[in-house]
């Protein structure tokens, strides 16, 4: 997919959807339609970021390629069926592009990971100009560059990086060369058929050194023969294929290898509202998000990342065993600690004015009931998909739910982290439902042991609250909690779930209060934050997770035209690459941190279940 984006020879304002995202399973990075990596963060998902443009571009340091002093279009695209990301650009004197990838990392915890940026002119002929402005720790600390004929070291409060010359013999006059304030401008010239390019290597284990076209030829066919590979594990054949399967890439790319770790985006600070205070830090592994993906990776045939994910969960409810507070926190870092510690970068603007620009996030110990249920869905959705279920795995699933039958009945926080107060979320006390739920038929179906007198009472005390107390008899709907006449799309999945069936009349008179208070030409809110307030200022944009499972429950209510529509329409919001970000603005713009995990999984999610359905001419059944 391509896309024509700017034309000129000044940086103007990007907007968040003008990226493409790259990485190599351990980190990331987003690269602008003209050409700049204006965020990148090494060396892991979490790390402080090297490159920051995106969130404050006079401080925040790029890494930006394009063409020399004339008037330029650009359209961008990946490689198919690849996370290769090409930018193509048009002036009169011919055609260039550059080429955007990392070779994967690995599975073993590095510091060293490489950003090839290979540069080549494709017809006529073109001049590039090349500037490498690095700010190190989120831009607080000064870096110094040192130049050799090779390329150049970047260093900074013992962190380094090192940029590789792609050269061949007879180079040595191609590209002109300065430093001005540590950071390094070049210009090289090409004409039609010439390839040349640079390595940014973090941690690299020499000097610099000349790296031939040949070796990054290489690394181009190995991370496409890595990435085609990959994806060649996929079993989904249904309709809208390119858009699952760039989702799928996506949730890959925000995978973190040696743990099994899954970021809810790459990105931290991006706002719910431009101008507004609702700028989170994503780059962590959030229990729910991460069992959403591996469910969803689950539904295509991919079963690698779910193996590594209930590795890492089954490690974190072990650690917590006899803790007060519950067997699992609701989010950590990629490689399971647990201190995300909340602070503001008041040096940075924010991405157009947003402030503060929070890293760390201090919802980490909020009480959210409902990640137990989206955890035991994930683990029994393995199981199923024939993934073992180990004697320890089944131990510390027994632990879960022995202290959820103690805990499920007290107030929380809910999946939306609002900082109004706890109170009793009916999508909590659903997804407790579905905890006990799959734990029970896990024991069942794998002959595990289990006290499933008292699970089993628990589910049905679960099942009985809901009905009585999370039902509005006078809105004809659930509610987002007890006591309260708000509507809330996180029900939206009680029938994906199983907990109710999609035709039943108080599931559809539910959904078509939906249609009337939440929804907009198949756009969903999460909630009205005027009638349920969340302690927070100002309001933000539809919520795309909502907005795809809108589509899911259309379906699994027998609405499948209408679930058609909304589905098409959705695709329509998607960037020039099919990335999407956590929310979709009023003026159809994307706002929030990007790309976002939530959003594609339930992409996959509402394509696979609307795909069986339009197949079977008719709804599908509620368990996945």
């Amino acid at each position: 997919m391509t896309q024509t984006t700017r034309t000129g020879t000044t940086r103007t304002e990007t907007a968040i959807a003008d990226h493409g995202l790259i990485g190599d399973l351990q980190t990331a990075a987003l690269v602008t339609t003209d050409g700049s990596v204006d965020w990148f963060c090494c060396p892991r998902f979490d790390s402080p970021s090297v490159f920051g443009a995106l969130l404050d571009d006079a401080e925040g340091g790029h890494f930006r390629i394009r063409p020399a002093g004339v008037e330029y279009t650009t359209k961008q695209m990946y490689l198919p069926d690849t996370a290769v990301l090409v930018t193509r650009f048009f002036t009169e004197s011919g055609v260039g592009q550059v080429q955007d990838f990392m070779p994967p990392a690995g599975s073993t915890a590095t510091d060293r990971h490489r950003l090839v940026r290979m540069i080549q002119c494709v017809r006529g002929r073109m001049s590039f100009e090349i500037d490498v402005a690095p700010r190190f720790d989120y831009g607080r600390h000064p870096h110094r560059a040192e130049l050799s004929a090779d390329g150049v070291v970047f260093s900074a409060d013992g962190a380094s990086l090192t940029l590789h010359v792609v050269r061949e013999p007879g180079d040595e006059q191609r590209a002109r060369v300065q430093v001005e304030d540590q950071d390094v401008h070049a210009t090289l010239d090409l004409v039609a058929g010439e390839v040349r390019g640079v390595v940014l290597e973090s941690s690299a284990d020499g000097p610099p050194r000349a790296v031939r076209v040949a070796e990054i030829t290489d690394l181009l066919d190995g991370t496409m023969a890595f990435w085609r590979s990959w994806l060649a594990g996929s079993t989904y054949t249904g309709r809208w294929r390119e858009a699952v399967q760039r989702s799928a890439i996506t949730l890959k790319l925000m995978t973190y290898a040696p743990t099994g770790g899954i970021v809810a985006a790459p990105t931290a600070a991006l706002p719910e509202q431009v101008g507004g205070e609702r700028n989170w830090d994503y780059r962590y592994t959030w229990v729910r998000d991460a069992s959403f993906s591996v469910h969803a990776l689950l539904r295509l045939g991919l079963v690698e990342e779910a193996a590594g994910f209930l590795v890492w969960l089954g490690d974190r409810i072990r650690e917590r065993i006899g803790s007060d507070s519950g067997p699992m926190n609701i989010m950590y870092r990629i490689d399971g600690s647990s201190d995300l510690k909340e602070d503001s970068l008041e040096h940075w603007s924010g991405y157009r004015g947003s402030a503060p620009v929070r890293i760390g996030n201090g919802a980490a110990e909020q009480l959210q009931l409902d990640v137990y249920g989206e955890a035991m869905d994930s683990l029994y959705a393995a199981a199923r998909a024939g993934l073992p279920l180990p004697a320890r795995g089944w131990s510390a699933i027994r632990s879960v739910l022995d202290w959820l039958v103690d805990n499920w009945d007290q107030p929380e926080e809910g999946i939306w982290e609002t900082r109004g107060g706890r109170q009793s979320f009916t999508y909590g006390r659903v997804m407790c439902w579905v905890a006990f739920d799959r734990g029970i038929r896990m024991s069942v179906e794998h002959g595990r042991p289990a006290p499933l007198e008292r699970w089993t009472a628990a589910r049905d005390a679960v099942y009985t609250q809901v009905m009585e107390q999370g039902f509005h008899e006078s809105r004809q709907a659930f509610v987002q909690h007890y006591g309260t006449d708000v509507l809330d799309a996180a029900l939206l999945r009680m029938p994906t779930v199983g907990f109710v069936d999609g035709r039943d009349p108080l599931w559809r008179s539910t959904l078509a209060a939906m249609d009337e208070e939440l929804v907009t030409d198949s756009l969903v809110y999460r909630y009205d934050p005027d009638a349920s307030p969340d302690g927070l200022r100002g309001s933000e944009g539809t919520f795309s997770l909502c907005s795809y499972a809108y589509v899911d429950a259309l379906t699994r209510a027998g609405r499948v035209d209408d679930a058609r529509s909304a589905f098409e329409k959705m695709l329509t919001y998607g960037n020039h690459v099919g990335l999407f970000s956590e929310e979709i603005a009023l003026t159809g713009e994307q706002i929030g941190n990007f790309p976002q995990a939530f959003t594609h999984l339930a992409l996959i999610d509402a394509a696979v279940t609307l795909d069986a359905a339009l197949d079977n001419h008719g709804p599908v059944p509620g368990l996945r």
